[in-house]
């Protein structure tokens, strides 16, 4: 099978060009080898790798610990359970900000009740509010 130019991979995994090129300058794929025309050339099995990084994006793993479960997928005494740790320690961190958020919207909800949409911005309860906080 004929190795893919940095265009083709991008294309097959469905990224940008600079998306290939700051995952290489990351460590999370491999740079390849230039040959003489000085073209790099990927080998097909990048393409997985690169969608298992997105795929990991998209559950909401940092590149940081994307590149530690690709690290815990190769060493030899690593066990399903190691990864299902980090998933689960990643789970919480999601909760934590699920409850950030809802606190967030809580007190956002509140001003906006207070608030009657009319009159100037200068006058508007949220802003008033939102001075007060500033000045502690």
């Amino acid at each position: 099978m004929k190795n893919l130019t940095i265009g083709q991979l991008a294309k097959n995994a469905e990224v940008n060009i600079e998306t290939v090129r700051y995952y290489e300058r990351r460590g999370l794929i491999p740079k390849p080898p230039r040959p003489r025309s000085g073209y790099r050339q990927y080998s097909h099995d990048i393409v997985a790798r690169i969608q298992f990084i997105k795929c990991a994006q998209e559950l909401g793993f940092s590149l940081k610990e994307i590149s530690e479960l690709l690290s815990l997928r190769v060493a030899p005494d690593t066990t399903c359970g190691d990864v299902k740790r980090r998933a689960e320690t990643k789970i919480t961190v999601i909760e934590e900000k699920i409850q950030a958020l809802q606190k967030i919207k809580k007190s956002l909800t509140k001003l906006v009740a207070m608030c009657s949409g009319q009159g100037p911005a200068g006058e508007c309860s949220i802003m008033e509010v939102l001075d007060t906080k500033e000045e502690n």
